[in-house]
């Protein structure tokens, strides 16, 4: 006698538009993701004088990125929670609202901290938007589709990739800096009105309360760490003394922020998820992914831009292969996870992105431009197959009526690495080139020395000012930020090699014989 087929958990007439649904997920997923990937191609041109630009230091330009991320990972906690007890759909349409309407601000900014403060503001939009988006399509999706829409999910990143460089390099060709943020304004508007129409509401029956105290210290505390990471990175100098007591104030502040959620019984960072091992790496693959990855993203606009000499659109066409890997491998993953297991796969995506990362250590002002071509193809093929497993893994730890929680945790440590990414190796670059190019700047007035030796397009800046007296400083700026690039990302690799034996010692790996594909995960989610 066979077992009776479970009932659906899924309303039929949600059922039937899921992939309609996903679609439209999707499109707020790119709005988020758009942004990052545009700035990156117009961090340059930002970097430049008015009016081309805002003239902003590289310490600006990380807070221009940083505040963002900083805020986004800060709120993903109590904004998971909000959903989880408002509406899930309630929080993605004000979000979207937020984040269109910080982008208009932000296109029209007239300083590098009108700028942050906008960015931050986008970021608080952001923070509702993106756990929102996996929290619907877990609630939309029976348990043997996850695997498949997640990976689909994840395939829209790289879609984003893509779009953003070429569709920043565009508009950086035909209009002013602030285009590449205007731009958003018709998506967030055309977002709004599919999700009015499509879009179910779903909530938590038992939502967890909200948690200000571990949200203000999250905050402060990750505000403070990077803070002094990004100054020691500007001062050359991590022995200065108000670079150590902000870093070790941001520790002891994110340290008594764990120990306060540790003791709270309405925690907005549940620390007992993170007693099963494979839960826990998981997490920190998607941390140190995006850590090495948004450092070397940092470098490598700098780098097609300033060093070859590539026009913003030209460069984000050089970032295409990256994205289109992304594309045609994060919805195949998870086959890829079926046949050898989360272990296997996360590991050797981990192990390719450090070869990738490598591989920037040997390229010159001349390496030929296919082979930076063929490294970004490689380098999104290996992160295709580390965001669908992992993402699979974390979603389906916990019940479904916690999916924004699960979301918001998985969001939160992509943000924060990435942020402690552009704040660690930004540092490094901004100190290897500073040692690099001091030693040139002799013929300088010691009023411009020390702004010349900020960042190559500092030193390319005054350069261009002084006229062909300054034509010698090019060649010495294109040298020490190559030198600054490799050392860069040798500290990039060797923070994906440190993944991928996490991953390995910790990660579940193939189901046993005649256990369920989901039990594996049921076992991740399970509590001690």
């Amino acid at each position: 006698m066979t077992s009776p087929v479970p009932a659906p958990r899924i309303p039929e007439a949600v059922h039937r538009r899921r992939w309609a649904i996903l679609g439209v997920l999707m499109l707020s997923l790119l709005i988020v993701v758009l942004d990052n990937s545009i700035l990156n191609v117009a961090i340059k041109t930002i970097a430049t004088p008015a009016p081309t630009g805002l003239g902003a230091t590289q310490g600006q330009i990380e807070w221009a990125i940083n505040s963002y991320t900083l805020v986004f990972a800060g709120l993903l906690f109590t904004s998971g929670l909000i959903g989880d007890r408002i509406g899930r759909k309630k929080v993605l349409l004000g979000g979207i609202a937020v984040f269109g309407i910080g982008s208009a601000l932000a296109a029209e900014s007239g300083s590098p901290a009108q700028l942050i403060a906008y960015r931050a503001l986008m970021a608080v939009g952001a923070a509702f938007v993106m756990p929102a988006t996996l929290a619907v399509l877990m609630n939309v999706f029976e348990r043997e589709e996850q695997p498949k829409a997640i990976g689909i999910w994840a395939g829209g990143v790289g879609l984003a990739i893509a779009i953003g460089p070429i569709t920043g390099g565009a508009l950086l060709d035909h209009f002013w800096w602030g285009s590449v943020f205007f731009v958003n304004v018709p998506i967030v508007i055309l977002a709004l009105v599919l999700m009015i129409w499509l879009v179910p509401d779903s909530r938590d029956p038992s939502p967890g309360r909200l948690d200000p105290v571990g949200v203000v210290l999250s905050v402060v505390g990750l505000v403070l760490l990077v803070y002094g990471i990004i100054k020691g990175g500007e001062l050359a100098d991590f022995t200065d003394p108000k670079v150590l007591a902000t870093i070790i104030a941001g520790l002891v502040v994110l340290a008594g922020f764990i120990v306060f959620e540790k003791r709270s019984d309405h925690p907005s960072l549940d620390v007992s998820y993170f007693r099963n091992k494979a839960f826990s790496a998981a997490m920190s693959a998607i941390a140190l992914v995006f850590f090495a990855l948004m450092g070397v993203t940092f470098f490598g606009v700098f780098y097609t831009q300033s060093v070859r000499g590539y026009s913003p659109l030209e460069s984000g066409v050089l970032m295409l292969p990256l994205a289109v890997a992304q594309l045609i491998f994060a919805p195949r993953a998870r086959l890829v996870v079926d046949r050898f297991g989360n272990k296997a796969t996360t590991t050797a995506g981990l192990l390719l992105i450090a070869a990738t990362l490598a591989a920037f250590a040997g390229f010159e002002a001349d390496t030929p431009i296919w082979l930076l071509e063929v490294v970004f193809f490689l380098m999104g093929t290996g992160m295709a197959h580390i965001m669908t497993p992992t993402s699979v893994v974390i979603m389906q730890a916990l019940p479904r009526e916690k999916a924004g929680s699960a979301s918001a945790l998985s969001n939160t440590f992509r943000q924060v690495g990435g942020a402690l990414g552009i704040a660690v190796l930004g540092s490094v670059l901004a100190t290897s080139y500073r040692n690099g190019i001091e030693g040139k700047l002799g013929a300088l007035p010691p009023a411009l020395r020390d702004t010349a030796g900020e960042s190559i397009e500092a030193t390319l800046g005054i350069a261009e000012k002084l006229g062909p007296r300054g034509q010698a400083l090019v060649t010495p700026a294109d040298d020490a930020f190559l030198h600054a690039m490799h050392i860069t990302a040798l500290c990039g690799t060797g923070v994906a090699l440190v993944g991928a034996v996490v991953v390995a010692l910790f990660l579940p790996g193939r189901p046993q014989a005649g256990q369920p594909k989901d039990k594996e995960a049921e076992l991740v989610g399970a509590k001690d």
